[in-house]
């Protein structure tokens, strides 16, 4: 019983591996070869990877991953916009970017009555516009849902939200950036 993920990552296979267990969510050409993410009930995943080396050994690695939200803010307008309102544009990126995935089954998890208290959100900022804009080409390249918020009717883009995802899926679009203080 494997039926396709999701139709605009193809490579993503949904396979059951118990009935009564959570999901697993098959990756293929992602960050790792042969890795296979298990779901669980609270807001960890479990990751296995299988690697080949060159003397054609393999390698088996585990590890726990948190599910993880990621919303980046201007730090031109942390300085110059009512705090306040900064705040309301990332939440309104975080919400637009978990209503545009409510059916994903990542985000399902993420907002499950077992983890709504539990969520775990990491709030990093850029200098100003053309970075933000420079970061959602790069997320959208790299094939991560994400909402980025335009503030209307000014037409100002003022904060980025990706979905909810394995930390290990998505860290790397974000080391270079700070959190936001």
């Amino acid at each position: 019983m494997n039926t396709q993920f999701c139709s605009r990552y193809s490579s993503l296979n949904f396979t059951p591996i118990f009935p009564s267990l959570a999901p697993a969510i098959q990756l293929t050409n992602l960050r790792r070869r042969y890795a296979v993410v298990t779901s669980r009930m609270d807001s960890t995943t479990t990751v296995s990877a299988t690697a080949s080396g060159g003397d054609n050994s393999t390698e088996e690695n585990s590890v726990t991953d948190t599910v993880i939200q990621y919303v980046v803010l201007r730090r031109d307008l942390i300085d110059t916009w009512p705090l306040g309102s900064v705040v309301t544009q990332g939440c309104h990126a975080a919400v637009a970017a978990i209503w545009s995935h409510k059916d994903d089954d990542v985000t399902l998890q993420y907002c499950s009555p077992s983890n709504i208290d539990s969520m775990h959100k990491v709030t990093l900022e850029v200098k100003g516009e053309t970075q933000i804009l420079n970061l959602a080409e790069k997320l959208k390249a790299g094939g991560i849902a994400h909402k980025l918020w335009i503030e209307q009717p000014e037409n100002i883009p003022t904060c980025l939200a990706i979905k909810p995802y394995p930390k290990s899926l998505v860290s790397s679009f974000f080391k270079k950036l700070k959190l936001c203080k």
